[in-house]
């Protein structure tokens, strides 16, 4: 373990004097770069007027005008927002909007349909919805069951759109629930915008809600504010986290369409939406997520995204037809690929090998596996990709020698 002292930029410096390229974005928090000035200037000044604040019958201006913010940039035909504390508890928000709603209107639908390799949180309903293995087997016995399409391969779209459809057909599916145009955690797996636009049209011509899982992928990651801008599509329900403050603090948001929200409008009480935590809209962080928007507003941040696309692609050139590696692969800011080694996967013995070697070159890059990707702040520069890709080589020619 290192122990951190600072941060600044794309860097983080620890205690025996080093600076390690953060190559990851700390779990693909950090969008702008580590204490961006405009955000940290938001947080100390909010903390001189709010701590935490009970979200039930009161309000307050941070978590007010972040909504309406939100929900101008937001893809047309979002109305509502429900805040959370992090990427698994806005997808659970999500999963129980969705079964709700159909409840509430008299038509109950109880199955939840998800990609093949996908992943959504930790927390009983979003390990349910993932991708079924070691990390959660031993808590199988709590899980329920949900429907599964197979991933998109190049060259065999339809399958999937096949799938989803059949399973539509059934008059039972509330919901897809889907990690639009990157799975994350599932091994930085790509497919095209085209399908993500003719899985909402079949969603649309059964009743079925569209429920896109924008936690890693929103923010600018695919190149877009949201990645579902690039299908042209808007979800039924959107969640929202990790960039929502430039990765300063944590909060989520779930954003729904009117329908949604005016099925738990009601009178009769038992039709409410009754899901709450404790820190829901906490107000400095709502205050952070206030800077962000500004951030993006104010500063060149699509540009400084199209340069570091560019950036990342000049780069990739050099491993194209190198047998060492497959499956190049990148969508906006994010690029992977698998190293060719005996044994693939998460658990591949080359995983905690790669990780070792990146963190002795002051790199903080934490492969799937085989897979490395990287995933940087939008601060970057050449010079810090070139570091980052450089040693992505050298790891590659090392574990080809059988070197620790």
């Amino acid at each position: 373990m290192r122990r951190i002292l600072r941060t600044e930029g794309a860097w983080l410096h620890d205690d025996e004097g080093s600076a390690i390229l953060d190559a990851i974005s700390s779990w693909w928090v950090i969008t702008h770069g580590h204490r961006h000035p405009l955000i940290m200037k938001a947080i100390r000044e909010a903390c001189d007027s709010f701590d935490q604040i009970i979200f039930a019958e009161y309000t307050h201006e941070p978590a007010e005008e972040l909504a309406k913010g939100l929900l101008a940039i937001a893809p047309e035909g979002l109305a509502h927002v429900f805040y959370s504390d992090s990427g698994s508890t806005c997808v659970e928000v999500a999963l129980k909007m969705a079964l709700g709603y159909f409840h509430n209107i008299g038509e109950p639908r109880s199955r939840i349909v998800v990609m093949e390799h996908s992943y959504h949180g930790d927390t009983i309903g979003t390990m349910s919805a993932g991708e079924r293995g070691v990390f959660n087997a031993a808590y199988q016995s709590l899980l329920f069951s949900v429907d599964q399409v197979p991933f998109p391969l190049p060259g065999h779209e339809q399958n999937t759109l096949d799938a989803f459809e059949q399973l539509c057909r059934s008059g039972q599916v509330a919901a897809l629930l889907i990690e639009p145009l990157v799975l994350g955690a599932g091994g930085m797996l790509m497919y095209p915008a085209s399908l993500l636009t003719e899985l909402k049209r079949i969603a649309e011509k059964y009743g079925t809600l569209l429920i896109a899982d924008e936690v890693m992928t929103g923010w600018g990651r695919t190149g877009t504010l949201f990645a579902c801008d690039q299908a042209g599509i808007t979800p039924d329900i959107l969640c929202t986290s990790k960039g929502l403050t430039g990765g300063a603090l944590p909060l989520a948001a779930t954003l729904c369409c009117p329908q949604i929200f005016d099925a738990h409008l009601s009178t009769d009480r038992t039709k409410t939406f009754f899901h709450s935590s404790s820190y829901t809209a906490n107000p400095i962080a709502c205050a952070a997520g206030l800077a962000n928007l500004e951030v993006w507003k104010n500063e060149p941040v699509h540009a400084r995204i199209r340069s570091l696309e560019a950036m990342h692609r000049e780069r990739l050139e050099r491993f194209a037809i190198d047998p060492r590696f497959s499956n190049i692969r990148q969508t906006g800011t994010i690029v992977a690929l698998d190293l060719s080694v005996s044994a693939s996967g998460y658990l591949s013995d080359a995983g905690p090998k790669l990780r070792a070697f990146f963190r002795s070159r002051n790199l903080l890059i934490r492969p799937l596996g085989n897979v490395i990707y990287l995933m940087t702040p939008y601060c970057v520069d050449e010079t810090d990709l070139d570091r980052a890709y450089g040693a992505i080589d050298e790891a590659a020619d090392m574990l080809a020698v059988g070197v620790r």
